[in-house]
């Protein structure tokens, strides 16, 4: 997908991307049986959302407290910016708990979401962290709680939603 692209989603879309997010196993044909479509529509849409960037990945979603790091934190960093975000981003990407990173606006450079096994165990992942010489400065936050998981399927209903709202460009609905 190219950069500022925007995908138009229509309602099958949405009840594909969700019936795939609700059973992520689910083959082509059991999809096309419960959406009622057929089974080459439903793999020609399913290919489109993929190549446009829509659906990013098909793999489990892993809960790091289920496997040991019950402790999720989130880090912005202040980097040198003599040496820039790349060096930076190699030293995080060897890091097995940073599970992200994102460049940022504001008085930080990079954002960070992180795990550990326990706080003890988050100050090792920090002082790994920042260990790295083009990182100047460190300021940590522990989430106690996790109110609402990643999602993206009310995102998805909300932009079918208002591209069936809003009037076409040329005056045509």
């Amino acid at each position: 997908m190219t950069t500022g692209q925007v995908v138009q989603l229509d309602q099958l879309d949405v009840w594909l991307v969700e019936l795939l997010a609700a059973e992520p196993r689910i083959g082509v044909l059991e999809c096309s049986r419960r959406l009622g479509v057929a089974r080459g529509t439903v793999q020609a849409r399913l290919d489109k959302l993929v190549d446009r960037g829509v659906v990013a990945g098909f793999g489990p979603d892993i809960s790091p407290a289920a496997i040991g790091f019950a402790v999720t934190s989130f880090v912005t960093l202040e980097i040198s910016q003599r040496q820039g975000h790349d060096p930076v981003t190699a030293h995080l990407a060897e890091i097995p708990e940073v599970l992200e990173a994102h460049t940022i606006t504001g008085s930080s450079d990079v954002l960070c979401r992180i795990v550990a096994r326990s706080n003890a165990d988050l100050q090792r992942v920090i002082d790994q962290i920042v260990a790295h010489p083009g990182i100047t400065r460190a300021s940590t936050i522990i989430a106690l709680a996790e109110q609402i998981p990643y999602r993206v399927l009310p995102l998805i209903r909300s932009a079918v939603a208002e591209s069936r709202d809003r009037p076409a460009v040329d005056g045509r609905s």
